[in-house]
């Protein structure tokens, strides 16, 4: 036998071509599940070590708390202003502004001159007094937050501060 061509078909010229059914293209993962025996495709990295820092919060920066209990304070009072308006009007569309003044006219009795709840609670009023009280909220937290921030680096001098774990995950 020669050694030049060992497949029968392939021969020229002899024999009719048959041509073979082309194979469907398989993706990896395409929905059949693979054999319990068969390796991955790519192979995972190996999982490394994970790590470990012990640190030690010494110092606070009491500029830095400043300028962060500020931003954070007034969000909390934009917060405070915008939930009173909400609530008033809410209350108001509900009608309880009219079922609190029927409530208080049966208890004076008909002589009195009547009571309107929304004289005294505007919706004007009740939104400048939230934001005198949002006002007052970020003076306060700002003020106190910068305070307890020279407290713990006073306090962090003598006891050496807060230990932190940091680890890689």
């Amino acid at each position: 036998m020669s050694s030049t061509n060992s497949n029968p078909r392939s021969a020229s010229g002899t024999g009719p071509r048959v041509k073979t059914p082309a194979r469907p293209a398989q993706r990896p993962g395409g929905g059949q599940s693979a054999p319990a025996n068969r390796q991955p495709l790519v192979k995972p990295a190996p999982k490394a070590k994970a790590r470990k820092a012990r640190l030690l919060v010494s110092k606070i920066d009491p500029w830095s708390v400043l300028k962060m209990a500020f931003l954070l304070s007034v969000a909390l009072g934009v917060v405070t202003v915008v939930a009173a308006i909400v609530i008033w009007t809410v209350l108001d569309l509900t009608g309880i502004f009219d079922r609190v003044n029927s409530l208080l006219g049966e208890i004076a009795g008909s002589e009195s001159g009547g009571f309107d709840l929304r004289e005294f609670a505007s919706l004007g009023q009740v939104v400048s007094f939230a934001t005198i009280i949002a006002v007052v909220n970020v003076l306060l937290l700002t003020a106190l937050s910068m305070l307890a921030s020279v407290l713990y680096n006073i306090a962090s001098t003598l006891v050496g501060g807060i230990g932190v774990t940091l680890t890689d995950d």
